[in-house]
């Protein structure tokens, strides 16, 4: 962009973030200049568009939305005439018409090629654990097997099994499908490959700019909301959730997906979603969030896994997730980098008022890289204070008298800020917001009872998940035929009722529903985790 656009970049960069009076004359300005100037494929322009974003989800009015929007449809066009000759620079970060490349899973790289808005094609290998011959001497027919002792590096073995160079992604991922009854294996295997994917849209439609939730109407943002009662909001009774048609919930799927793939990142829960997990609920201030889970082939041990994804006005802003053990929840979200320094408490706050209503969950505790721990950026940006404003206090309690002084000294003192060394100090211990009684059980817990299991049986894992089942059977009788999702639950929990020397028929019970909900339903198995732990 020619020096004019960076100055009425620079100026709109002041004001986009700004709702007192005249800060919406200056926006309109700015972006009234803006559309004057030519476009350039540079530094400039990445800017200019993470400013439009913001502007998008947080806009003032309606003129201000509509030259908004304007301004991100003329940048979409200039892109999309420069497709196939962006700089790499501007790849990878959602942009229009302008390729990512990266790694992904064999889930995902099976998604994107089905993708009606992207052409996706293998980029290259790198830092590869196996090289392709070891790969597919465990796939291809026996009287191909030969050309994988050759000594052929990649591209010779698929040269000299006649596929395609245009075909030769598909290839691989087709091969590697026959494991997908063994995920763990197969997953494995793809990442061991290096295999780095090309995806190039061919509808603006797969971008930041225009990866969106449907919404009914436009929330406009008077001024952003930073003092408020984190408490009180957490407690406020949710709306009812959105409701969903068999359309609708894919197109929210593919948003959730497509939100990721854009920021060349990945999560459990979105690839491999369990659609009968879906929810979404639509909450104040044009915020949105959507909840989901994983199909059970995919679930955790004991813990149930759900992921979130942030909407302003339609526009993902954040995503994260929370693991959920009856009362107890490890709680991590990220604010993607447009959004960031405008209601980033409000945001988390909604998502907690969410998951603390929607199952129950009355202890969240995050990590402390989260706020510092090998995280210089939560360091410099005194994110412990982030989580402290909002009720989040260390689980140490040394650290949390010292942290209390701290607090006091902030409040007493103008400009006084923490040092580095006191903030790093902080990261000994994770922090919790608990809304009451005592520290739950967490898996940390359990985990340690169940080595101790191990060792009564001599390391023998096996021969102790097979005693604990034996015993478990006994007190309610055969479960029935159970599918492959139901037996490792059923495994869990009787692993879990042993290492805990659970007696107690009522919560014995409880633990045999699990069986049958975990694999099916994520809310029940909650309810029955709720009840089983209430008596801990």
């Amino acid at each position: 962009m020619a020096k004019p656009g960076q100055t009425a970049v620079d100026a709109l960069a002041l004001a986009a973030r700004r709702f007192e009076e005249g800060s919406r004359d200056a926006k309109h300005a700015a972006l009234q200049r803006l559309a004057k100037c030519a476009l350039r494929a540079d530094a400039q322009l990445l800017r200019y568009h993470e400013l439009l974003l913001f502007l998008r989800a947080h806009p003032t009015d309606a003129m201000l939305l509509a030259a908004a929007e304007a301004e991100m449809a003329r940048l979409a066009a200039f892109l999309r005439k420069q497709r196939g000759r962006h700089s790499a620079a501007l790849h990878n970060r959602g942009l229009p018409y302008v390729d990512t490349v990266t790694r992904f899973t064999h889930d995902c790289v099976r998604r994107l090629l089905e993708h009606p808005h992207a052409r996706v094609s293998a980029d290259g290998w790198h830092e590869a654990s196996f090289d392709l011959n070891a790969v597919l001497r465990l796939t291809l027919p026996t009287l191909e097997c030969g050309q994988t002792t050759a000594g052929l590096d990649n591209d010779g073995l698929l040269d000299a099994l006649h596929v395609p160079p245009g075909k030769r992604l598909r290839f691989v991922v087709d091969q590697l499908a026959r494991f997908d009854d063994q995920p763990a294996l197969k997953d494995t295997l793809f990442d061991a490959l290096g295999l780095y994917v090309r995806v190039s849209p061919t509808d603006r439609r797969l971008s930041t700019a225009y990866t969106r939730l449907p919404m009914a109407t436009v929330y406009y943002q008077a001024t952003l909301q930073r003092d408020f009662d984190s408490l009180a909001l957490m407690n406020r009774r949710l709306p009812a959730q959105r409701r969903l048609d068999a359309a609708a919930r894919a197109q929210v799927i593919r948003t959730l997906q497509d939100t990721l793939t854009l920021r060349c990142r990945e999560t459990d829960t979105a690839t491999y979603i369990d659609p009968r997990s879906l929810f979404v609920v639509d909450l104040e201030h044009g915020l949105s969030v959507a909840v989901y889970g994983m199909g059970a082939e995919r679930q955790l041990p004991l813990e149930s896994y759900l992921g979130f994804t942030l909407f302003k006005n339609g526009l993902a802003v954040a995503y994260g997730g929370a693991w959920l053990l009856g009362p107890h929840a490890n709680f991590g979200m990220n604010i993607f980098e447009p959004y960031r320094g405008g209601e980033s408490g409000l945001m988390m706050c909604q998502v907690l008022r969410v998951y603390r209503q929607r199952f129950g969950v009355r202890f969240f505790e995050v990590d402390a890289s989260q706020f510092g721990l090998d995280n210089p950026e939560g360091i410099a940006s005194g994110a412990f204070w982030f989580y402290y404003r909002h009720g989040f206090r260390p689980l140490d309690a040394a650290l949390e008298r010292r942290a209390a002084r701290e607090h006091r000294k902030i409040a007493a003192q103008a400009g006084y800020r923490s040092g580095e060394k006191t903030l790093l100090g902080f990261t000994a211990s994770n922090m919790a917001l608990n809304f009451g009684g005592p520290l739950p059980v967490r898996l940390h817990d359990i985990s340690e009872r169940v080595a101790l299991l191990m060792r009564r049986h001599g390391g023998d894992r096996a021969l102790a998940v097979a005693a604990a089942t034996t015993r478990f059977v006994a007190r309610f009788g055969p479960p029935g035929r159970l599918n492959t999702g139901e037996q490792a639950v059923l495994s869990e929990v009787a692993l879990l009722a042993d290492a805990m020397r659970i007696d107690d028929p009522a919560r014995l019970g409880l633990l045999s529903a699990m069986v049958r909900a975990k694999p099916r339903d994520v809310r029940r198995y909650q309810k029955l985790m709720l009840a089983f732990f209430a008596g801990c």
